[in-house]
């Protein structure tokens, strides 16, 4: 199914990247659209990961440069049956997190300063979780390839804008067809984005609360998230807003403006369906023992710290 859903999403997108390019330059333009959206296509299968990562300044570490941090995703990979992933820190004092990967084999993690300095240790395993639930669910090619393309179709339509339509194109619109393509096109690639992070987040909770066998971790660290992500700016996700969808919280400034056109669900439903969860396995929700902030320097950083995973 999730094969059938990406052939479904990389179409779509093609198809409106291939709209924009007939309203710049007619027929010639949605053909030259096409070729360029098909080697991006296999450009994003293969590099999108490194591109997303790039974009967001993350620095990969292992073993000797942040122990406590890699032996903690090597913990929840090994209860999730993943191979381990690469991990990444973002030199950013938002806390956030996502991952990345055309498969499983390839996958990355990626997870700011920011949440590693505001989160206790349990509510960084649950957001950890989150994200390999989202490698196992196979969603990380799916949402990296969104955020290249859509972040494309984006300055593909504010290019069109600078020629204001080819009046011998035959497409009839002239400059009401290129604010009409400045305005409707990123909302469009919004709208795909929206499509395929909403429902998946929902998954990837539950995903996260059955690795971590704790559904209350991921609760209190969503909400600790929520709450600084509205007052702690993320510069470079601003600059970079077509991979919003990517994180666990959505890091734009604006996410509260309109409920309809956010790319992530309502982070109290989010916590209602994880309460639901516990409730089910027998797990009612009770805020964690350590729910203390986690120290900036101590189990997390490369220099200090001996503390092991929740497990061990």
């Amino acid at each position: 199914m999730n094969y059938v859903r990406t052939a479904i999403l990389l179409a779509g997108l093609t198809a409106l990247f291939m709209g924009v390019g007939y309203l710049i330059g007619g027929s010639s333009g949605a053909m030259i659209a096409l070729v360029v959206a098909a080697g991006m296509n296999l450009f994003s299968y293969w590099n999108s990961d490194r591109m997303v990562l790039s974009m967001h300044g993350a620095q990969e570490v292992d073993a000797r440069t942040a122990p406590d941090l890699y032996r903690l995703v090597q913990d929840l990979a090994g209860r999730a049956g993943l191979p381990m992933p690469r991990v990444y820190l973002m030199d950013n004092p938002q806390p956030n997190a996502f991952a990345t990967g055309r498969d499983p084999q390839h996958a990355a993690v990626a997870v700011t300063s920011g949440l590693l300095n505001t989160l206790s240790r349990e509510e960084v395993a649950g957001v950890i979780a989150h994200e390999l639930g989202h490698i196992r669910n196979r969603d990380t090619l799916i949402m990296t390839i969104t955020a290249t393309i859509a972040g494309a179709i984006s300055m593909l339509a504010q290019f069109g804008m600078f020629f204001g339509g080819n009046r011998d194109n035959n497409n009839g619109m002239g400059i009401v067809g290129t604010l009409a393509m400045v305005i409707l096109a990123p909302i469009a690639a919004m709208i795909v984005q929206m499509a395929v992070s909403r429902t998946r987040e929902y998954s990837a909770d539950r995903a996260a609360a059955e690795i971590t066998g704790e559904p209350d971790w991921l609760i209190t660290g969503l909400r600790r998230i929520e709450n600084a992500a509205h007052q702690i700016p993320n510069d470079t996700a601003e600059h970079n807003p077509a991979t919003a969808h990517m994180f666990i919280i959505n890091p734009l400034s604006g996410q509260r403006m309109d409920n309809l056109f956010s790319t992530h669900p309502a982070t109290e439903n989010r916590i209602a369906a994880l309460q639901q969860f516990a409730a089910e396995i027998g797990r009612g929700y009770s805020r964690p023992r350590t729910a203390q902030a986690a120290p900036a320097h101590g189990p997390w950083g490369g220099g200090g710290g001996t503390r092991r995973g929740p497990w061990g």
